[in-house]
């Protein structure tokens, strides 16, 4: 199986508005095997998902779902909702870049 972006597995890759303090991604996927595909992959990995949203690896939370073959990582906005600084929102745009994450075949 060839490397593929996440929104190619995923069934849904959103991101949420979580207060005016907090950014949420939620990834939804089809199967157990694509669940466990991508809690295997860097997608999952704070480092990475700080590093794409400009964020502290500290702060970012994961929080892998099996039963509804979801995962939802939290972060610090990078502004406050509201503020002049703001450049979306509701982060309703925020989801892309965790959407074009590469996300490893099986090597089997």
């Amino acid at each position: 199986m060839a490397d593929q972006t996440l929104d190619e597995i995923a069934d849904l890759v959103r991101a949420k508005n979580a207060g005016p303090f907090w950014m949420t991604l939620d990834v939804f996927l089809p199967t157990d095997a694509a669940f466990d595909r991508v809690c295997a992959s860097d997608v999952v990995d704070p480092e990475v998902v700080a590093a794409l949203y400009r964020a502290n690896a500290a702060d970012v939370r994961v929080f892998p779902m099996r039963a509804l073959r979801a995962i939802k990582i939290s972060f610090p906005r990078p502004a406050t909702q509201g503020s002049f600084a703001d450049r979306d929102m509701h982060s309703g745009q925020q989801h892309v870049l965790l959407a074009r994450i590469a996300v490893p075949g099986d090597e089997a």
